[in-house]
């Protein structure tokens, strides 16, 4: 979209050298066998210690995508996206790891980033994936109301008392916290979960915000259904709004266990599905606040055109827009320049611990269609324009 053409402000914090990196490196992702192969080769060397694959994957995806190995390290990027008016939300990106331990040692991290972002605009939001806090197959029998045994059960109660923990503690300090929403057979336990924090902790004001995936079937109808919920007992509801991004995990899994597709049938579908989730937030801002999270030009776009059709103010603290760090800036850097409320999700951890989310970025990236070429094309031109007005 025209709008979000102005690569001089969606650059303005970049040099050639890093613009001219950045290009390579989404150049590689683009290319699917090669991003496949490559991933594979860089879980296997990282997991075997190779000792010199550290250094380049922090000085290339690394550095792309991600804040920092620390908090502290992490402060410098966030300081530079505030002096543009972007706040950044720290993601603890440690993944596919199921001990108790870690679970313990994560949620005791994410107490630590609300307690480091108190007083802090820059650091709008907290968030935490519900799998950092318990095991994948154990959302699952408890979504589909499975008898536990009793070491289950003990098990799901810390995994409830880390989330309780989380969501107090942003309540005491006035921080909104965003669960971030995983695969399909997990996620009623965790949307159950969610609405139970709401209740708790959203009584004055959305601090407890679930996310929703419009590239799922479904989700509009589980919205409804929540709102009547939330009117009943009197809670705010915060959501945060996204298409999704395990959409070949899911078909794969329902074709192998013979159950319906829980994803749209086409992007077209998807689209449309997630611009209904839209209507929805706005014909609902008394009761339920959203945030965007899209790295698509026309939904952002859309988005904003209701803002103004309901003459709403563009920083209206009901609506966030958000992209991750390294990607669409040409969106993130537009928004924050007509003073709306916009922010990156920064990831931060070991760069060792980062890799299986940086791969799955990268694998993300690859399959959905027309973003890394939006990239690629938004970079050259700034290259181009620099050139010439040299």
């Amino acid at each position: 979209m025209p709008i979000f053409n102005d690569t001089k402000v969606a650059f303005a914090d970049k040099s050639d050298a890093q613009l001219r990196k950045a290009y390579w490196m989404f150049k590689m992702i683009e290319q699917p066998s090669l991003t496949k192969v490559g991933t594979s080769v860089l879980n296997f060397s990282i997991h075997n210690n190779f000792p010199f694959v550290t250094g380049i994957v922090k000085n290339t995806l690394f550095e792309q995508f991600c804040g920092g190995e620390t908090r502290e390290e992490s402060m410098k990027v966030v300081k530079q996206l505030f002096k543009r008016g972007v706040g950044s939300i720290f993601d603890y990106s440690i993944e596919g790891k199921e001990d108790e331990a870690t679970f313990d040692a994560v949620c005791q991290e994410i107490k630590d980033i609300v307690r480091f972002s108190v007083g802090n605009p820059a650091i709008p939001f907290i968030v935490f994936k519900p799998t950092a806090f318990g095991r994948i197959d154990l959302y699952e029998a408890v979504g589909k109301n499975a008898e536990l045994t009793s070491s289950q059960k003990e098990e799901w109660e810390r995994l409830v008392k880390r989330f309780d923990e989380v969501c107090k503690l942003c309540h005491e300090n006035d921080k909104k916290v965003m669960v971030d929403a995983e695969e399909t057979w997990m996620q009623d336990a965790a949307d159950h979960l969610c609405e139970e924090m709401m209740e708790k902790y959203n009584q004055e004001k959305p601090i407890v915000w679930n996310t929703i995936q419009m590239y799922r079937t479904g989700r509009l109808e589980y919205m409804e259904g929540h709102l009547q919920r939330a009117r009943e007992k009197g809670y705010f509801i915060g959501y945060k709004i996204v298409r999704g991004a395990y959409m070949e995990k899911e078909r794969a899994r329902a074709a192998e266990k013979g159950y319906a597709d829980p994803i749209q049938p086409n992007k077209e579908s998807s689209d449309k599905n997630y611009n209904a989730g839209i209507d929805f937030v706005m014909n609902h801002l008394d009761k339920v606040s959203a945030f965007f999270g899209t790295h698509n030009e026309i939904s952002s776009e859309l988005v904003m055109d209701k803002m103004k059709t309901a003459s709403l103010e563009n920083g209206n603290p009901h609506i966030y827009f958000g992209q991750l760090y390294g990607m669409s800036d040409n969106i993130t850097f537009y928004l924050s320049d007509k003073g709306y409320n916009a922010a990156k999700y920064l990831p931060y951890g070991p760069v060792k611990d980062v890799v299986p989310y940086l791969t799955r970025r990268a694998q993300e990236n690859t399959s959905v269609a027309g973003q890394t070429g939006r990239e690629l094309g938004l970079i050259k031109k700034e290259l181009e324009r620099r050139k010439s007005s040299r």
